[in-house]
């Protein structure tokens, strides 16, 4: 597929136009959930460069195209992230070969984040079958703390800060003992395991706490310059900390022999499937990017303004994305860049888009979409597409290098989910 223009217009309703006018904010309140409602839009082409000339090489693609748009999103969106450290500091607190009855080895693994010693430490669970050979790895963040994801009692606690859940296992913003396993559900370990994958989990609140108090917590004040208070406009919100705390888990991974460092699959859900997409297109050391369910802001077009808006994601989580993003709220078209774009950055590697039927807030057909308009940009690298015209029937998944998948059932992971990554994987990574 080709773009003959700068942009492409999307005529999707001609009943329905946005107009630039006073009763645009009270017009917007209203959710979108109504295909007859979503608005005409026009998509930038990602192979039309800013003067307007065609995009018709791997080489331009990479030496010019490709870092114009990642700088656009950088400034625009997610902000910019400061360097890695010059030195990865980590610690093995905990190591066994006889995890799961003798199954499994386990390592735990803290990795110093900042030349501080009093900074932010990340806590990295691994999980890897027995072999001799270095194992390909899913890297994925999680939500309560690695010891939520496995009832295994030799699984340290977080000690972060954690969003309050009495369900879950969440006090006063404090572990208890009752968070083991708290989202085993979500978690499958054996099965990856048996399926020849490593799996490696780090607690997302570890690198920035996931809560508003304008970046006086987390990662982002040990990279502040002297007077600075806060992030500049353009400069890395959570969703980028997040990644770039991903960045340091690889840092990590690279160096072990336990791990195939060039088999390293990043996967994220929600929030955290934005920052899987972000953190593979700005990490090339990921061999291939999977999310799930990552809607505004991840893998679902903002143009569309359906189900979650820019103005409903930086009015609820105004910690999310660089103060920049916020002029886009009501005034998408504005905006330079969108989310086709961002899957565009990860080409050549292979990208997995994950939607589910029920999750219409995420805006599935807008996820799909993502990938259809990316897929030019994979072809131009001489790799396959997505390797479907129209969206496809939930639960009859395109695993192509650039996949989609729509299964039935709402906002989650569930095993099937993880069946189906570790297929794509399977052809796209291993080559099997």
């Amino acid at each position: 597929m080709s773009f003959p223009l700068r942009s492409i217009s999307l005529a999707v309703s001609l009943s329905f136009v946005i107009a630039m006018s006073s009763n645009l904010p009270a017009q917007q309140e209203k959710v979108i959930y109504d295909e007859a409602e979503v608005p005409e839009f026009t998509l930038p082409d990602p192979l039309v460069a800013e003067d307007g000339a065609k995009v018709e090489s791997a080489q331009v693609w990479n030496e010019k195209q490709r870092p114009y748009l990642q700088g656009l999103f950088e400034s625009e969106v997610y902000g910019k992230s400061p360097a890695a450290p010059e030195k990865i500091e980590y610690k093995v607190t905990e190591s066994s070969d006889e995890a799961f009855d003798g199954t499994a080895r386990r390592r735990q693994v803290a990795i110093q984040l900042t030349d501080d010693p009093d900074g932010p430490v990340l806590n990295v669970l691994l999980y890897l079958p027995k072999t001799d050979k270095p194992v390909p790895t899913f890297m994925t963040l999680n939500f309560y703390g690695n010891a939520s994801i496995h009832p295994d009692p030799a699984i340290e606690l977080p000690q972060s800060w954690l969003r309050n859940n009495k369900e879950k296992g969440v006090e006063d913003h404090k572990a208890t003992e009752k968070i083991r396993g708290a989202s085993k559900q979500r978690w499958p370990v054996e099965m990856i395991l048996e399926k020849g994958y490593g799996l490696a989990t780090a607690y997302y609140g570890d690198i920035d706490p996931d809560f508003d108090d304008n970046f006086q917590n987390g990662i982002h004040p040990y990279f502040y310059a002297q007077g600075q208070e806060k992030p500049k406009p353009d400069e890395w919100g959570s969703v980028a900390a997040w990644a770039w705390g991903l960045g340091r888990a690889m840092d990590y991974l690279e160096q072990s022999p336990e791990i195939a460092s060039d088999k390293v699959i990043v996967m994220g859900h929600s929030r955290l499937g934005k920052t899987s997409l972000w953190a593979g297109a700005t990490d090339p050391r990921f061999a291939a990017v999977i999310s799930n369910n990552s809607g505004c802001g991840g893998a679902a077009l903002s143009r569309r303004r359906f189900g979650e808006s820019v103005k409903r994601i930086n009015t609820s989580f105004p910690h999310w994305f660089n103060d920049n993003f916020t002029q886009y709220n009501h005034n998408e078209d504005a905006c330079p860049v969108d989310q086709h774009e961002l899957i565009a950055l990860i080409a050549p590697r292979p990208c997995l888009v994950c939607s589910a039927e029920g999750d219409r807030w995420a805006d599935p057909r807008g996820e799909f979409l993502s990938a259809k308009y990316a897929s030019p940009v994979y072809e131009l690298l001489g790799v396959e597409g997505l390797k479907a015209d129209d969206m496809p029937a939930v639960d009859q998944p395109v695993l192509s290098r650039l996949g989609y998948v729509i299964r039935a059932g709402g906002h989650d992971v569930k095993p099937i989910d993880w069946q189906r990554y570790m297929e794509f994987a399977d052809t796209h990574v291993l080559g099997k």
